[in-house]
């Protein structure tokens, strides 16, 4: 199995944070979009003495969790001299997904941007605290080593991890001079007194995207050349290496932060840290809005079906970075929001990415109207009232009863992302795609996460009709089994193209249709591809080209005309016959070909053309 990244926060870190007394902090802490899968958190500690101002950005891209889980720490900090803002969680919906973004990547977003998405509008907060700082760190885990030589493909000039990064070496701009190469180096030996691994040292990254020649052009959209441009504050990108251990990239974070804390004047008085293993405790959840209802971890809620359920609080260990997911309802965090639940199913509640608990939602389907039948057990022993699948075809997520039956088109992309259960542990159940084989080092009978290509992955002699298109995944829990999901293929099949030649109207054209065009070196037409039709879900999941004997194939994109009968090749006209393919995942599953001749009457002829 495949299961996401598992982080030890029992762990003992050396967090060398160089604290000492006890005072009382003075924290602020607001919310912008509260209640949206965008939430965003921003606490700020002052010191008892004005100073500098620091801002913390963790999170931006949300599969980097040693900069989010190091800023977090910040916020619960008291300060002596000095100020902090600390965003910990700038993107909490790809947070919640581990994965870089979801629309746009919005360390991509501080250029001129008006495309109305989520990410736009935390950008605008973003930046809102950036003018209101003295120095902007923005907390990333990076690819490889940064090293300004080339020693292996792991660790180059192009690499990010383990360096502070800067957008140049000095800044000038009405008289204000920013040495952004001298506080890098400080900062970087203040790092590396803490880290007794050479490999592991940190380096000052000049990524010089002022220049013409610069690799990293697309840094002039981020936050540092923001806050450096127009804020002319200085501005640095801290990289931990992607390839560390997740409880090193937080030390090494915290050994960076403190560095540039002590560089700037901004002195801390009590750490308050707390690195232990997410648990959730218990949900409050309201149902059609009546009286709250206190469900503990592996409980299950019994409610009626179309009750209208709604989490008003989770109680865990940690207070930040917290969401509850109602699998197969709502969004990724389902939090305060009212859902009509119509099956059996499960909440998820996850710090940041991390599962850290569940409660059972079971359906009573003989319940009546009474309040009463509505209740709160706890987690059947064995033979529990339901089993089910929570699956994802081509990234659309789908829960799918035991013994149900999933169709699909071969080619499509099956993931088994759990199974929900109000008998069983899903973590002590073995979930099995009888047919599929994953890599080796990964075949251990247990498919959850693994991402299945169904035209390519599976195995047709293991299918249950031997012809590669009726396959099983089976459930085990104890020595036996427990559960079946049928998955069924259907080929993938061209139905028709929509062609328009020049001068012609849109015309439909059947799989193995053909057009047949006049003496190309006069005549010069073009031809456009209009849409094709299939039993495949998207157009996107298609390969579409052109193809002949004469001059191989090239690709053929939607709505782009192109002259019928010219060689892009070579640049030339020929008159050898031609045809439009339609594949899918180098199956060929329909085509329309396209024939010239020097001597015809008219200037085209179109056969077989479908009325539409």
């Amino acid at each position: 199995m495949k299961n996401p990244m598992r982080i030890s926060f029992g762990v003992v870190l050396f967090l060398a944070l160089f604290f000492s007394g006890i005072a009382e902090a003075k924290r602020t802490h607001m919310v912008f979009f509260e209640g949206t899968d965008y939430e965003l958190n921003v606490y700020r500690v002052y010191g008892k003495e004005d100073g500098k101002t620091i801002l913390l950005i963790g999170g931006i891209q949300g599969d980097e969790p040693g900069g989010f889980l190091s800023a977090d720490i910040y916020a619960d900090m008291s300060l002596s001299k000095g100020n902090l803002i600390v965003v910990p969680r700038a993107n909490f919906h790809s947070i919640v997904l581990n994965q870089r973004q979801v629309n746009e990547d919005m360390n991509r977003k501080f250029a001129e941007d008006s495309k109305p998405n989520y990410e736009t509008k935390v950008v605008a907060i973003l930046k809102d605290l950036i003018a209101e700082s003295d120095c902007l760190l923005n907390l990333h885990d990076g690819s490889g080593f940064y090293s300004e030589v080339w020693v292996d493909d792991d660790r180059n000039p192009k690499k990010f991890g383990q360096s502070v990064i800067a957008d140049c070496e000095r800044r000038e701009k009405d008289g204000l001079v920013i040495e952004l190469g001298d506080i890098g180096r400080r900062v970087v030996d203040k790092i590396n007194r803490d880290i007794e691994n050479n490999e592991y040292h940190f380096h000052f990254n000049n990524h010089n995207t002022f220049s013409e020649h610069t690799i990293h052009k697309a840094q002039r959209k981020s936050a540092t050349y923001y806050a450096l441009t127009k804020c002319g504050i200085p501005a640095f990108g801290v990289e931990s290496s992607k390839s560390l251990p997740l409880e090193m990239k937080i030390r090494h974070h915290i050994h960076a932060i403190n560095a540039f804390m002590d560089e700037f004047g901004v002195v801390p008085e009590l750490p308050s840290v707390n690195l232990e293993e997410p648990d959730l405790k218990y949900l409050v959840i309201t149902v059609n809005d009546t009286q709250p209802i206190v469900v503990r971890c592996d409980q299950i809620l019994t409610i009626r079906p179309n009750d209208v359920v709604s989490i008003t609080h989770i109680e865990a260990n940690f207070e930040r970075g917290l969401s509850a997911d109602i699998l197969g309802f709502g969004s990724v965090n389902d939090f305060r929001k009212p859902l009509a639940i119509d099956r059996s199913t499960r909440i998820t509640v996850r710090k940041d990415f991390y599962p850290c608990g569940s409660v059972y939602l079971a359906l009573d389907e003989n319940g009546g109207k009474d309040a009463g039948c509505i209740t709160v057990s706890d987690k059947k022993g064995k033979g529990g009232s339901f089993l089910l699948y929570r699956v994802k075809v081509n990234g659309k997520e789908l829960i799918m009863e035991n013994y149900s039956t999933i169709r699909m088109i071969k080619g499509d992309i099956f993931e088994l992302e759990d199974v929900i259960s109000d008998a069983f542990d899903p973590s002590r159940l073995q979930v099995n795609f009888k047919g599929y084989v994953g890599p080796e080092s990964e075949n251990t009978g247990e498919d959850r996460g693994c991402r299945i290509n169904t035209a390519k992955d599976l195995w047709p002699n293991y299918s249950l009709d031997r012809k590669g298109l009726k396959y099983q995944v089976v459930t085990h829990g104890e020595n036996a089994i427990i559960g079946k999901l049928f998955v069924e293929l259907d080929t993938p099949v061209l139905n028709y193209m929509l062609i328009k030649t020049e001068g012609q109207p849109i015309t439909c054209f059947e799989n193995g249709g053909s057009i047949l065009f006049g003496d190309l070196k006069k005549l010069g037409r073009t031809l456009t591809l209009v849409d094709v039709i299939s039993n495949v879900e998207k157009i996107s999941n298609l390969e579409i080209r052109i193809s002949s004997q004469a001059s191989g194939a090239f690709p053929l994109k939607i709505n782009t005309p192109i002259v019928v009968g010219h060689d892009m090749l070579n640049n030339q006209f020929f008159s050898s016959p031609h045809r439009i393919e339609v594949l899918r995942d180098e199956l060929l599953i329909g085509s329309v070909s396209i024939n010239y001749t020097r001597e015809m009457d008219r200037d085209e002829q179109i056969e077989k053309p479908v009325n539409h």
